[in-house]
């Protein structure tokens, strides 16, 4: 018998609440909700490593394309 997985009921979080900036003095963008933050080279990148950090910790973000995202700030 395997072992089974228990679900675990994510919290919904929105994109509007995600802030998006230019990090000074490097290459690349932060994504920043909930003190979870990501950095990526682009948007899209930091923004998908933000979908995983907030699953980890039990909060759910819609998966978007890099079209659908918000201009950094």
């Amino acid at each position: 018998m395997g072992k089974q997985m228990k679900m675990k009921t994510l919290k919904k979080l929105r994109l509007n609440d995600v802030l998006f900036f230019k990090i000074a003095n490097r290459k690349g963008y932060a994504a920043i909700i909930r003190n979870h933050l990501t950095e990526g080279r682009t948007v899209y990148q930091a923004y998908n490593r933000l979908v995983k950090a907030c699953r980890r910790n039990g909060y759910e973000l819609p998966v978007k394309t890099a079209s659908q995202l918000l201009k950094p700030r």
